[in-house]
């Protein structure tokens, strides 16, 4: 494949965030008239069906084993395996184009069709035919074909029409890299062990990440622990730079939570050091690549909270100038960052990517927690209405909800079929078919670009996610598959699943169709109504119809009739959708009256435009503040007088700069939440707000000014209601907000109520924290901690105080088992049980620690520790979470071992007994 120029975007990135917030499109407001139309990328006009190539259609069984020889743990082929390579490819979706394209589909996203490693023996074993163990980005996996292959299908792809988006991995590559301390070893914060240069001097980072610029590594000296490559896998990946061990985080397991979340290996997969410029540059060029021999349409980025902001500041724009520049002018990125909740500050999260970081859009995780909270956990529309509401928080100078992919269930958290049936098993297969059916006009209907999972349209249910949810739909020989429900068919997943007759598929292409002949509510502004315990109500306008659709979604099992205000009085609306009257009348209040059968929707549509405003209304900005939920995001709220279809644009001043867009909402209440991290603590910024009415008339706000608030601390400590155990240590740790790369934080503590005392002061972002060894003081002791933050220019934050009180060691699990190939020597019916009563360990409080002795047989064998009787939670070498085995190699004549686990650091360990 043919190569291009690096990335020459890291420092300029670097550059910009010291004056303005890191955006790429920040654009300069005209001074005389700052009024601007609500933005809408091309990708609002589009509907995605997400698949997974190895299991959609098998079109030449030829390359089944990727040419790969030996059995299934060599190839990774076997079809009656849900964690193997089942058989599809590429020739077989191609062959499949009519049936895609019958859904309605404007764009294919594919998981990942790089060649994979074809078999992690650590991990099941299992097969790579999801696609996210990459070892060679430049080729397709040969189990799916070849870039030829691919080649074909785009452009027959193209020729329908319809787009093809990649599903890339910048976060990290397979499991190639071991340690020498171990394969899968426990995570060693930045805190307790930091890089180290070549020369052995400690650094941080984040001090030098966007820069361009950092310290040269060695794999000798530079790491928490010493990378190696197997024999014979020195060059196992392409392109060649990735076999440098040294552009790899090298720190042990992430447990998905504070600084390893974005550090630590994903179950011994390598982390890539997306922090320093060559992997920034390599991935840029990778990726490009694709585009210009391929003439990919979009990427979804995996993992994108796991990697840091910087990498995403350079790789966004490094990758979008190069699509537009090579004639792909709405070329898209849509990014994965997974999260539980619906509320603000699950918006306030995922919002950072697309506001602070600048990238496209996220993958609308909000909105499918909402969606299932309202059409399948049956919670109360007045919550549904609240998180439409709260889309204010994607608002910003280039990009806005309006381009989000919502999804309704997916290949890792499981289908929504089978969430309707966990959510209330009494259902029956009627209810969960019409509630399918539902959800699917929630997500059709509302704001966002709706995603497909494949096999959703055939009614599968699947029993859990990750490999549950992966099921194929030429016939499946997967016992775990055959024999799966399908919604709306006595049909199951053992035969060809292809029916474009099914009740969902010709939902699902119906509803397709309703929104390509009524834009509005394609790309429509969507203004909430009203909403109670079962029913939701909002409307859809495009501004250039300026005609009014009224969409009503009810999850109750009755009829239910309402008012539903408009922006019409006295009009005529048309049903486009649903059972009722063909025509309703809208009052002089504007009030539409709508019945809205049991779980059902309707939609309305005004047959006249809403009315031309005579004039534009008055604006005025409220108190710019910083939210409550992210100190970096402030507030900005603009009260326009009157009742009609208007869009506010904002404007920010920093300093004595010039007036910059920083969003324009289209719908009530009218707010951004303006990014702030990257300004320092006092700087003065003015807002300002233009309202546009729906006949072109605009109005200028008056100017509000507020200076930027100073960080918070957050300050936690490990022990659970104040109490800790007096012979583990305490970890203290400080969350700070905005966080920054140059801060620091001190910790501090008092004892019994003394003097404070420094405990320690960390340097090492993003995650702050400290331990404190409290073994000498008596049990009872009150101890109060605190943290203050260190950042130049900012005044003294302090966060806490926090206080605990000493007490002996409890039990943190109910029970703890070590679990491996000896179980049977002790008693065990079988080995490796995690619930065999026989092998588990008591807990001792006088150590906090739990313990058993056994007398072993001479022999070798391998253990881990499992937690409550299950595999769910296990640990292994190092105290790693689901990490290596240990072994225990017993001597001649057999000998007596003490085993041990250690409730804090999570390390199991076993002794000899003299």
């Amino acid at each position: 494949m043919r190569r291009t120029a690096p990335s020459t975007l890291v420092a300029a990135t670097a550059a910009l965030a010291l004056v303005w917030p890191a955006s790429p499109a920040l654009a300069a407001g005209a001074d005389d008239d700052p009024a601007r139309h609500a933005l809408r990328s091309g990708v609002t006009e589009d509907s995605f069906y997400f698949l997974m190539a190895d299991r959609f259609a098998n079109g030449d069984p030829g390359n089944d084993t990727g040419g790969i020889p030996g059995g299934k743990d060599e190839h990774g082929f076997d079809p009656t395996a849900k964690g193997y390579f089942n058989g599809g490819d590429l020739d077989g979706l191609r062959a499949q184009l009519d049936y895609v394209e019958g859904l309605g589909t404007d764009a294919i996203w594919l998981t990942p069709v790089f060649q994979n490693k074809a078999v992690q023996l650590e991990d099941g074993p299992s097969a790579g035919y999801h696609g996210y163990w990459i070892t060679d980005f430049t080729r397709i996996d040969p189990h799916l074909g070849t870039n030829a292959d691919l080649a074909e299908l785009v452009d027959a792809a193209h020729d329908r029409g319809i787009k093809v988006f990649f599903d890339i991995i910048t976060n990290h590559t397979a499991d190639v890299i071991g340690y020498e301390e171990g394969a899968r070893t426990a995570y060693v914060p930045k805190d307790v062990e930091p890089y180290r240069t070549a020369g052995g001097a400690p650094f941080d980072d984040r001090d030098h990440a966007g820069t361009g610029d950092f310290p040269d590594l060695d794999p000798a000296t530079s790491f928490p622990y010493t990378p190696v490559l197997a024999p014979g896998e020195e060059d196992l990946k392409v392109p060649a730079w990735l076999n440098d061990p040294t552009l790899y985080h090298n720190r042990g397991n992430t447990t998905f939570t504070g600084e390893d979340s974005q550090y630590g290996d994903f179950f011994g997969l390598d982390d890539l050091f997306t922090e320093h410029p060559r992997v920034v540059d390599g991935m840029i060029d990778i990726y490009r690549t694709w585009v210009e021999d391929f003439g990919i349409d979009g990427f979804r980025i995996d993992t994108m909270k796991h990697v840091d902001d910087a990498f995403w500041q350079a790789f966004g724009p490094g990758i979008l100038d190069f699509a537009r520049s090579h004639g792909k002018p709405d070329f898209f990125m849509f990014g994965e960052v997974a999260l539980d909740g619906s509320d603000a500050a699950a918006k306030a999260f995922t919002s950072h990517y697309t506001g602070h970081n600048g990238m496209q859009a996220v993958l609308d995780f909000p909105f499918q927690w909402a969606a299932r909270d309202f059409v399948s956990r049956q919670r109360s529309g007045r919550a549904l209405a609240r998180f439409f509401r709260d889309d204010d928080w994607y608002t910003d100078a280039d990009s806005n909800v309006h381009s989000l992919p919502t999804f309704l269930g997916n290949h890792d958290m499981g289908r929504f079929g089978h969430f309707l049936a966990v959510d209330d098993p009494d259902r029956s297969a009627a209810e969960r078919l019409r509630r399918d059916v539902l959800a699917h006009q929630l997500m059709y209907l509302s704001r966002g670009n709706p995603v497909v999972y494949y096999g959703d349209e055939q009614g599968f249910t699947g029993t859990g996610g990750d490999q549950l949810a992966r099921q194929s739909m030429f016939a499946s020989q997967v016992p775990e598959y055959a024999d799966d429900d399908q919604l709306g068919s006595a049909e199951t997943p053992a035969s060809d699943s292809f029916d474009t007759d099914h009740p969902l598929y010709r939902t699902i292409a119906g509803l397709d169709r309703l929104v390509e002949r009524h834009p509005a509510l394609r790309r429509g502004a969507q203004q909430v109504r009203s909403a109670d315990r079962d029913v939701v109500a909002f409307s859809r306008i495009d501004r250039r119809q300026q005609r009014e659709y009224v969409v009503v979604l009810n999850t109750a099992e009755r009829p239910r009739a309402l008012r539903v205000p408009t922006w019409v009085r006295d009009g005529r609306f048309r049903k486009v959708l649903g059972q009722g009257p063909a025509t309703r009348e809208s009052g002089r209040d504007g009030d539409l009256r709508v019945t809205v059968p049991a779980l059902g929707a309707v939609v309305y549509a005004s047959t006249a435009r809403i009315p031309a405003s005579r004039r534009a209304p008055a604006v005025r900005l409220a108190e710019p503040a910083p939210t409550k939920v992210a100190r970096s995001r402030t507030k900005v709220v603009a009260k326009v007088g009157g009742d009609s279809f208007y869009e506010v644009t904002f404007q920010a001043k920093v300093g004595g700069g010039r007036w910059r867009d920083i969003g324009t909402d289209d719908s009530a209440p009218y707010r951004v939440f303006h990014d702030t991290r990257d300004l320092a603590t006092g700087t003065r910024v003015q807002y300002r707000a233009a309202v546009l009415d729906n006949r072109g008339h605009s109005r200028t706000s008056g100017v509000r000014a507020t200076r930027v608030a100073p960080p918070t601390v957050d300050l936690t400590t490990s022990g659970e209601r104040g109490t800790v155990s007096n012979v583990d240590p305490v970890t203290v740790t400080a969350v700070v907000d905005p966080e920054r790369p140059a801060q620091s934080v001190r910790f501090e503590r008092s004892v019994a109520g003394g003097a404070w005392e420094v405990l320690g002061t960390d340097t090492s972002s993003p995650a702050y924290q400290v331990s404190d060894d409290v073994s000498a003081l008596p049990l009872g002791t009150r101890v109060r901690y605190r943290a203050v933050l260190v950042e130049r220019g900012t005044p003294r934050v302090v966060g806490g105080p926090v206080t605990v009180t000493t007490a002996a060691p409890t039990p943190a699990r109910e029970s703890v088992t070590f679990a491996g190939s000896l179980q049977s020597e002790i008693g065990c019916a079988a080995d490796w049980d995690p619930a065999c009563e026989e092998s588990r360990l008591a807990f001792d409080p006088t150590d906090g620690r739990w313990h058993a002795t056994f007398e072993l047989p001479a022999g070798s064998y391998d253990w881990k520790v499992a937690v409550d009787g299950s595999w769910d939670e296990n640990y292994g070498a190092g105290g790693a979470a689901g990490g290596d085995n240990l072994t225990l190699v017993v001597p001649e004549g057999g000998a007596t071992y003490r085993f041990t686990w250690d409730q804090v650091s999570k390390e199991p360990s076993a002794t000899l007994v003299p």
